[in-house]
Parts: C-alpha cells; sequence; structure tokens
C-alpha cells in the first residue's frame, strides 16, 4: 500500500508515524508509505527539546535527477596565486572558479517493531515518530558530516590542527573563514566538547550566539574535533521531495535477533559551492 502526505505542522495533521500506523493495520508485513516531502523536516522529537540537526544548517535544493552540476570555488595550487592583486588582502581573490557535482543517495534507517505493539496503532505510531525517525534523523547527521560523501570527507575542506585549548581552535576557525570574506555561520561538535569545553565554560557560548554562531552536537564529528564553516553559503542539500517507511528485511547485521523490521529511507546529497569555506578544527599531533 501506498499514501501521501505533507509535513505534519499541528495536532491535527496526522504524523509520519500515524500514516505507516493506519497503512500496517491494514496491510501488516506488506506495507509501504510514501511521502511527499523528507520526512526529517517533520522529525517530532525536537519540538519540545530543541536540537539542531546537521540538515537545518544548510539551504536545500530540489532535484529531479541523481547527479546535478553546479558552480564551485577552490584553493589553488601554491604559487599559482603569485601576482594576483590583492591576495594578500582578500583571499578569495585567488580562489578558482570551476564545476562541480552532487549526487542524491538514499539514507536509511531500520528499527524492529516490537510484537505487542502491531495491533496498537496509537503505540506504534509513536514508536515510528519517536524512534524510527530519530535513527533516520541519526543516519542523516552521519550521511552529511562522517559519510563518505559528507563533508569532513570533502577533498577542499581545509584541515586546521591546533595546539591550545579547544576554544581556541573554534576561534582560529571561526577567523579563517572571516578572513576569506565569509561568515563563522555555524560549527558541528561532538556532544563530549559541547559539556565539557563549551557549557559553563565563561562566555564562549553567550558570545557565539551573540555572533549568530549556530552549534550543532553530535557524535559525527570526533571529540576535540569540529567542523566551522559558511553553511548557509558554502553548500546546499540536494533533495527530491521523497521518502518511503516499508516493512521489509533489514540487511545483515542491521539486528542481533530476527523481528518484524520497518524502514524509513529519504534521498539527499550536497552540492559543495565553496569547499574554501568549511574548516575540520582538530587537535595538533
Amino acid at each position: 500500500m501506498t499514501a501521501q502526505a505533507t509535513p505534519s505542522s499541528g495536532s491535527e495533521v496526522p504524523s509520519s508515524g500515524d500514516l505507516f500506523a493506519r497503512a500496517f493495520r491494514e496491510q501488516g508485513p506488506k506495507t509501504e508509505v510514501r511521502f511527499d516531502f523528507t520526512i526529517t523536516e517533520s522529525f517530532k522529537p525536537t519540538l519540545d527539546r530543541p536540537r539542531l540537526m546537521v540538515s537545518q544548517l544548510f539551504k536545500k535544493r530540489l532535484v529531479d535527477q541523481g547527479t546535478s552540476r553546479f558552480w564551485s570555488e577552490s584553493r589553488p595550487p601554491k604559487g599559482q596565486a603569485a601576482g594576483i592583486a590583492e591576495a594578500e588582502l582578500r583571499q578569495e581573490a585567488t580562489f578558482q572558479f570551476g564545476m562541480g557535482e552532487g549526487t542524491v543517495r538514499p539514507i536509511s534507517a531500520w528499527v524492529q517493531i516490537p510484537p505487542a505493539l502491531a495491533d496498537d496503532a496509537r503505540g506504534l505510531a509513536e514508536f515510528i515518530d519517536y524512534r524510527l525517525l530519530v535513527r533516520l534523523a541519526t543516519a542523516e547527521n552521519q550521511a552529511l558530516t562522517l559519510g563518505p560523501h559528507g563533508l569532513l570527507n570533502h577533498a577542499g575542506v581545509t584541515q586546521l590542527p591546533y595546539g591550545g585549548s579547544y576554544a581556541q581552535g573554534l576561534m582560529a576557525a571561526c577567523n579563517e573563514i572571516e578572513q576569506n570574506g565569509a561568515t563563522a555561520h555555524a560549527m558541528i561538535v561532538n556532544p563530549v566538547d559541547y559539556y565539557h569545553q563549551m557549557v559553563g565554560c565563561g562566555s564562549l557560548l553567550g558570545d557565539l550566539e551573540r555572533n549568530g554562531t549556530k552549534i550543532v552536537r553530535t557524535r559525527m564529528v570526533g571529540p576535540g574535533c569540529a567542523l566551522v564553516g559558511d553553511f548557509a553559503v558554502a553548500a546546499r542539500i540536494l533533495h527530491t521531495g521523497k521518502s518511503v517507511m516499508r516493512v521489509g528485511t533489514a540487511p545483515a547485521g542491521t539486528f542481533a535477533t530476527d523481528g518484524l523490521a520497518v524502514s524509513a529511507e529519504i534521498y539527499e546529497g550536497l552540492a559543495v559551492h565553496l569547499p574554501t569555506h568549511f574548516f575540520h578544527v582538530k587537535p595538533r599531533g
């Protein structure tokens, strides 16, 4: 069975979990529900306890094909910037113009439905909204940050080692971004650094907030590290505006035991126009 849905914007609108539960009541193990939006955009668990996801840092571009070409700029090889007027004043004057490619790929997550929920439509809907979508949001964070096609693995992102404090490393990256003529729009940090190096450590969090710098905390950046950049300008999420939930067989190694499983899948990629505006902060050595 397939069903069309729109993002949930209020209690009167059925959630993704509601729609799945309704379909499951009729179709059971043959259930398939299709959505005309990216279901992580209606991720309910963050409504009453705000926490940014990586995808919320980017602007998005709807695409209707798997691979898209886009404009990009990159740093030139050493020596090629010699002779460019005002290169010392404006680093971006040395950037080379070109084209890049971004490919939309599936991002998926799985859960197993507890047998007692099979006949409990309300409980099943909450389980899908609060557990399957949580796992899907985590998978999306991973794909956009740490995945093989994520920002941390983009060849143009600059590695920025630091030898002082974590805060000094972050500030060095913010400075480098603005020396490129951009803005230190956001940073992705590990929760261990957020709670041990930022929360309660002087005015750091307040200073960043006044600066307009957004913070995403996720395990997809290593402890002691951060990904700092002008996310709103330097890259776009490519997406199809489609999603699907279906009952099926999970890949080997997904679960420790057998059970009725359901997956959620979205389709996204990255167009990195300005890798020059991203810095991977990491301890020196």
